[in-house]
């Protein structure tokens, strides 16, 4: 769910963005913004990089369940709190503010007092994971704040977002992330540090896990297809960007239930590899069958970009049909 987390977020704040009438370009930002800043609560698997040795992470070759058994110990704990968002979110827009000495609006004493708050609110959060966590909540919200205010930094100089929508936007991000995991794994923590369940146990879109598993895979393509309609919307691009004779080859993957090993959220990784290379193959194959040769050879161009946009398109609707093919040849199977 990593990407869904990100793309979700930017596709709210720039639907939000265009709805409230702003410019193409500062939707586009804002939504930029937003997504990353959705995606750090997952920052916490970091704590497996630190728990596990070298031994046991590659001893015997990559070995993605021992990091997994790690990272899982922390993971959607004290970064996917909602009170802990409420903390941070506003935090990183306070270390956004910066003196203006062109005009006077904000002084270098009112920027130096943000920055000093925002210190003092981040701090305050790694110390009460701290009581409540020992060094586990030194490490995992530490490297939370500190990557948060590097987002916070880059936004900040990339973008011109004021410090207001930055923490508008942190704020958002982080809040709309742990919704996303109700589907894939232990509920998240949402009142840490309190020791308060909000939901108790996953949320189960099936009985049959294979099932489950493909529908957590939908949600997660629902929200990449949102973000990128919401890119269509905002850029007046056609719907029929999304059209490409390549995409239809995906649903050939359907054949693979055939002869994979069922999927499931505890062993998934060779049906999403596998998935998404098929997304990769049709988007690579949209775009050799129109791109000159010639073209290559020069500067890319805004034309190029639009393009890339819909080869992109095209690997997601091919990966769309390698799912639905699968689901369908399936539950003909198993079901």
């Amino acid at each position: 769910m990593f990407v869904g987390h990100a793309l979700l977020a930017f596709a709210l704040a720039v639907l939000f963005a265009e709805w409230r009438g702003w410019s193409t370009r500062q939707a586009l930002l804002l939504g930029a913004a937003t997504g990353a800043f959705a995606a750090l609560p997952d920052v916490d698997v970091v704590y497996a990089v630190v728990a596990l040795d070298g031994g046991q992470l590659f001893g015997s070759g990559v070995n993605p369940t021992a990091f997994w058994d790690a990272a899982n110990s922390v993971h959607r704990s004290m970064t996917h709190s909602v009170l802990v968002a409420l903390v941070a979110g506003p935090a990183f827009g306070l270390w956004a503010v910066r003196a203006r000495t062109a005009d006077g609006v904000t002084s270098r004493r009112r920027a130096w007092g943000a920055r000093v708050a925002s210190a003092v609110l981040l701090v305050a959060l790694v110390a009460v994971s701290i009581v409540a966590s020992g060094a586990l909540g030194a490490v995992v919200m530490g490297a939370f704040v500190a990557a948060g205010v590097a987002v916070t930094a880059l936004s900040r100089r990339k973008t011109d977002l004021s410090p207001r929508l930055l923490g508008l936007a942190a704020t958002a991000g982080l809040l709309t992330h742990p919704w996303g995991d109700l589907v894939t794994g232990q509920p998240p923590q949402f009142l840490y540090p309190f020791e308060v369940g909000v939901i108790e146990s996953r949320v189960v879109l099936h009985p049959d896990p294979t099932m489950h598993l493909l529908g957590a895979f939908a949600i997660e393509l629902a929200a990449v297809w949102l973000a990128a309609l919401a890119v269509v919307r905002v850029t007046d691009r056609s719907l029929g960007t999304f059209y490409d004779r390549s995409a239809v080859l995906g649903a050939g993957y359907g054949a693979l239930a055939l002869v994979l090993a069922p999927p499931t959220l505890a062993v998934s990784y060779h049906f999403v590899f596998s998935i998404l290379a098929v997304g990769v193959v049709c988007s690579g194959l949209s775009w050799y069958r129109s791109t000159p040769v010639a073209s290559l050879r020069r500067r890319p161009t805004a034309g190029d970009v639009r393009a890339g946009f819909a080869f992109g398109a095209t690997g997601l609707s091919g990966t769309t049909m390698a799912l639905i093919g699968y689901v369908v040849v399936y539950v003909s199977l198993w079901l």
